[in-house]
């Protein structure tokens, strides 16, 4: 055991080989009650020693499954109740002393994950002398629904609360406040570009790495809405705090399962006739309030984030984990690819096109997938890249999962267990990545990411919109990479 003193009492790890970790550490007041849907409020000091030795509760959520795939490494076990779940985890090396800190944001289409998911564990972080901390925040209703009379963002919120604890707290760790790099995945990458331009994060963090996520998942609050409006109407409650306040989050699980169908009848699109998330989720941040003034990208361009270094990147087959063991890819046809498109994009057709939709030797379904690959995330990606002012790099993650038949390829979440080198969470018959992944390119990757973490570097060149400098995780090499199919369709 170790223990540990904080401005809010002294707290009880574990420690082991010369690394420490603290779990379930409060950054705020439990969001229940009164402080349900209100801006995160300080945590309450305690007396006496507080055990923080098992990791506690989590966001309230409903997991679902995947066909043939153990998903739970990358997301957690579920719902564990509690009502004390905005808290962290720490890992550390024994008497660290100013070390470098990354902070992880972990994904799930802002309606799942954890900070306890098993492929995050931030114990080969600290082995290799960083500061390493994952945190929960709210999620679904709670955290990203712009409900009338509260305040928006509250996810984001919490992220902004935890970061500011890191700022005034992680030094009695070993870690060294002025040298804090930034992570996430999926939705927590998504959510880590908006922070990228936000005021209220100002001074938090020197870098940033965003892992398949970019700037553009996110909504005008009049669009959001609607989604207010319908999920309130299935619930059987008024679209205001107090309808929202009268139901417990686990009464709300199937009408937050049946809104997001889609099959279910709402229309998300922005002005411009696109819808944001393609249907992957119907929570996001929203733009347009202290949290998010602008619509990332918009705020990119005037320069906000550029003091901030970012590296940012993309898997090659993202859309492969929704679309192959779902067995979606081996059925779509041409009509159904357009019909589903077209909810999203304009000129749906004519994209699906320039990605050989309709040749006779292109299969409709690997048409779709690879446009969704790109129009989900890597180009996306690539516009925050190019319009972001700082210092900018990019990635791309390539190695191909045998799972599947070898079809499950370079899908989304393949390079977690990789940049956390915890390649045996995903190891199993049914894990993403299947018993015999590389350790030595989990070695590599590892590393690098630590290095960036420490001191910046990274054995490539700045991406620019000119140069277009991306990374081959897997290859080891940098190449020039010309704009994609999806470009002109694009904003």
């Amino acid at each position: 055991m170790t223990e540990v003193t904080i401005p809010a009492g002294t707290l009880r790890g574990t420690a082991s080989n010369g690394i420490v970790t603290f779990l379930g550490v409060p950054y705020t007041a439990p969001p229940v009650g009164s402080r349900r849907f209100m801006p995160p409020q300080p945590a309450p000091p305690w007396h006496g020693v507080r055990n923080a030795t098992s990791p506690g509760a989590n966001a309230p959520q409903m997991v679902r499954t995947m066909p043939g795939l153990d998903l739970h490494p990358l997301i957690g076990n579920g719902w564990v109740e509690g009502d004390d779940y905005l808290t962290l985890n720490v890992w550390a090396p024994a008497n660290a002393q100013g070390c470098p800190v990354m902070v992880f944001i972990h994904g799930g289409a802002f309606v799942l994950g954890s900070k306890d998911a098993s492929v995050s564990d931030g114990t080969a972080f600290a082995r290799d002398g960083i500061v390493c901390v994952a945190i929960n925040y709210r999620m679904g209703i709670d955290g990203f629904l712009p409900i009338p009379g509260v305040p928006t963002n509250l996810g984001l919120r919490d992220q902004i609360a935890a970061l500011t604890w890191v700022r005034e707290t992680i030094a009695a760790f070993g870690g060294d406040p002025g040298n804090v790099t930034v992570f996430g995945e999926s939705a927590g990458a998504m959510t880590l570009s908006g922070l990228v331009t936000s005021p209220l994060s100002q001074g938090l963090f020197r870098r940033v790495i965003i892992q398949s996520g970019h700037g553009a998942m996110t909504r005008e609050v009049r669009v959001a809405r609607k989604l207010v409006t319908k999920l309130a109407s299935m619930l059987g409650v008024a679209p205001t705090r107090d309808g929202y306040a009268s139901v417990t989050p686990k009464s709300t699980f199937d009408g937050i399962e049946q809104v997001s169908k889609p099959t279910t009848r709402i229309d998300l699109r922005d002005p411009t006739g696109r819808e944001p998330l393609f249907g992957l989720s119907r929570f996001a941040p929203v733009h347009g309030d202290d949290v998010l003034p602008l619509a990332p990208l918009e705020a990119l361009k005037q320069g906000a984030g550029a003091q901030v270094d970012v590296l940012i990147g993309s898997n090659a087959e993202e859309m492969n984990l929704y679309l192959v063991p779902t067995g979606v890819r081996a059925k779509v046809g041409r009509l159904l690819a357009w019909l589903a498109l077209r909810k999203s994009q304009p000129r749906a057709w004519s994209l699906l096109k320039a990605y050989g939709m309709g040749q006779r030797d292109v299969p409709s379904g690997l048409a779709f997938n690879k446009a969704m690959n790109d129009l989900v995330f890597r180009w996306p990606a690539r516009r925050f890249a190019e319009e972001h002012r700082g210092r900018t790099h990019m990635y791309e993650f390539e190695w191909r999962s045998p799972r599947f038949d070898g079809e499950l390829g370079a899908a989304h979440g393949m390079e977690l267990p990789f940049v956390f080198d915890t390649l045996a969470t995903t190891s199993t018959p049914e894990g993403l990545t299947g018993p015999d992944a590389p350790q030595d390119l989990a070695t590599r990757i590892h590393a690098i990411w630590v290095r960036y973490a420490t001191d910046g570097t990274l054995p490539w060149p700045e991406f620019t919109r000119e140069t277009r400098n991306v990374f081959q995780l897997a290859a080891d090499r940098p190449l020039h990479e010309p704009p994609m199919p999806a470009a002109p369709f694009m904003p």
